[in-house]
């Protein structure tokens, strides 16, 4: 491992923390037991690379990625744990749902229906009304 690579690793580490908290680290340990190199992956390019670059705030980033995954309309688990992570860097309950009712138009009612229910599940549990 590279100096280069140990510093994609502990940005990403960092990164995520910051972000989805106890909730990202439960998705890094769940890959522990079957894909370790895909938990290393997910936190040097995903976190360590992209959600740490310059250009996009950590509200901005989680906003398009809570529309990306409402869009695919196949990944309720992964957008889940991005409404909360949205929630843990200042994105309001509205700007979520806001967020999610747009990609009625581009994805689909189905789309967003799923996308609204994932985030009253996520609001629930975070007692937000």
């Amino acid at each position: 491992m590279t100096d280069h690579d140990n510093t994609r690793l502990e940005r990403g580490k960092r990164a995520l923390a910051e972000i989805d908290g106890e909730a990202g680290q439960k998705v890094i340990d769940s890959l522990a037991d079957i894909a370790p190199d895909f938990a290393r992956y997910l936190l040097e390019f995903a976190f360590g690379d992209i959600y740490s670059r310059k250009g996009l705030g950590l509200r901005e980033r989680e906003i398009a990625t809570v529309a990306a995954l409402t869009a695919l309309g196949n990944a309720t688990p992964q957008l889940k744990v991005h409404i909360e992570a949205a929630l843990n860097v200042g994105v309001s309950r509205e700007e979520i749902t806001e967020t999610i009712m747009q990609m009625a138009v581009y994805a689909g009612f189905p789309a967003a229906l799923n996308g609204l229910f994932a985030a009253k599940d996520v609001f629930a549990a975070k007692s937000l009304p």
